[in-house]
């Protein structure tokens, strides 16, 4: 393997690449042999990729190379592939590296507690009828969803649109192809704000908990099944929120303060919440709460999680009970969407770097004020609205369609321990 050849000018090499393939069983060193073989030539790396899935390898790597060498770099590749057990494939090819770019348009989260043939199949074709071109695919997590990382250049010669309104119109198809294939997806310009620190803004009724706090008060003072039907007709939007709140409320007059203690003990945090803010939290990020119940409620609990910004609703308490009525600010729609405006003035980042998650028709305008809005387990007026919905019940999917994978929620977990 030792050749006499000429070496090549930087221009020489910016103007010829080479794209080589290795696929075979897995093994310890490939990875190293293969640029030891390529090692004595004056190539530049371009880029690489390596995949292992069931102990099969399949390794690429492109590079910029002087045409004269093309012959002698593919007679070493082939004996180390030989000796190694592997199938090689070379392309050489005069395409000047200027031509080559790595940053794609789009960040696609698909999330599925099964995949199919078929729900790929409806993504990549909505994908290809928008003119993209998928650059990369790859697996993000196994548990407690399946989730798969798609990355799309969009041919801008082949559609004369600009690249924001391809990504609002593949936002629209696949938001479509979501409901009708039963996944999860998210859209998301591939940004520099895509991977920067964020603020997560979340629900907490039947979002960051299981249960609306108001239904259990109420289940305590006999009056459940009232109070249950009017917030299930505010959540779907039909009655204005701080009107059915009020009424709600009231229907709470007289009931010892006692109960509230009660009621805090009864809480059930939604599947993956605590790994949620966790990762969040290691990651840099900030997690918020804006509440429709009760402060006097949920402080403690979102306290003991470290929430950095929370606001809610106050029950007045007259004479240790519950007088019926609420004192201070009203946290209703309008409210939780300034919330989210104030606690990204808080961090200083920009509305854009910021994630909403709910699920009931108050917290549309926080959704719609998101850089990403996410429905949980929503009503449909609300996945409508959203730039994505999650459909099972567990709330830390959210950090897969925020891009985040499995392996980095488990080293913030084990980073605990």
């Amino acid at each position: 393997m030792n050749h006499s050849l000429p070496q090549s000018t930087p221009e020489e090499l910016d103007q010829f690449t080479g794209l080589i393939l290795l696929v075979g069983r897995d093994s310890p060193g490939i990875t190293a042999k293969l640029y030891e073989t390529l090692a004595p030539f004056s190539i530049k790396v371009l880029d690489v990729e390596q995949v292992v899935i069931r102990d099969r390898l399949i390794l690429t790597t492109l590079i910029a190379l002087d045409p004269a060498h093309a012959s002698a770099i593919e007679e070493d590749l082939l004996k180390m592939a030989e000796m190694s057990g592997l199938d090689l494939a070379i392309d050489f090819a005069d395409i000047a590296t200027n031509q080559f770019t790595n940053a794609s348009d789009v960040h696609i989260a698909v999330l599925s507690s099964k995949f199919t043939p078929s729900q790929l199949a409806l993504v990549s074709n909505k994908i290809s009828q928008l003119n993209g071109n998928i650059d990369r695919i790859h697996r993000t997590a196994t548990y407690p969803v399946t989730a798969i990382s798609i990355e799309v250049s969009f041919e801008t010669a082949s559609d004369a649109r600009p690249k924001q309104e391809l990504v609002q119109a593949l936002r629209g198809e696949l938001a479509q192809v979501a409901m009708e294939a039963g996944i999860d997806i998210a859209v998301e310009r591939n940004s520099l704000i895509r991977r920067s620190k964020r603020i997560v803004m979340l629900d907490m009724d039947s979002t960051l908990i299981q249960q609306e706090v108001i239904d259990l008060i109420a289940n305590k003072a006999g009056v459940g099944s009232k109070v249950a039907e009017i917030t299930e007709r505010a959540m779907l939007g039909e009655l204005d929120f701080e009107e059915s709140l009020r009424e709600r409320v009231h229907l709470l007059s007289g009931i010892d303060a006692s109960v509230l203690v009660e009621v805090q003990r009864e809480i059930v945090l939604t599947p993956g919440a605590r790994t949620l803010i966790r990762t969040l939290h290691k990651m840099g990020h900030k997690v918020g709460v804006v509440s429709g119940g009760f402060i006097n409620v949920i402080e403690d609990l979102l306290k003991e999680l470290r929430v950095d910004f929370y606001q809610a609703n106050t029950l007045e308490i007259v004479d240790g009970k519950i007088s019926g009525k609420l004192s201070g600010q009203i946290i209703d729609r309008e409210a939780k969407a300034q919330g989210l405006i104030e606690f990204a003035k808080q961090e200083g980042v920009s509305l854009a770097q910021t994630v909403a998650i709910g699920d009931g028709a108050n917290d549309l305008g926080m959704i719609a004020l998101a850089g990403l809005g996410i429905a949980f387990n929503a009503k449909p007026t609300v996945i409508k609205a959203a730039d994505s919905a999650i459909t099972t019940p567990y709330l830390d999917s959210v950090l897969y369609l925020m891009g985040i994978s499995r392996e980095e929620v488990e080293e913030a977990s084990a980073e605990l321990l």
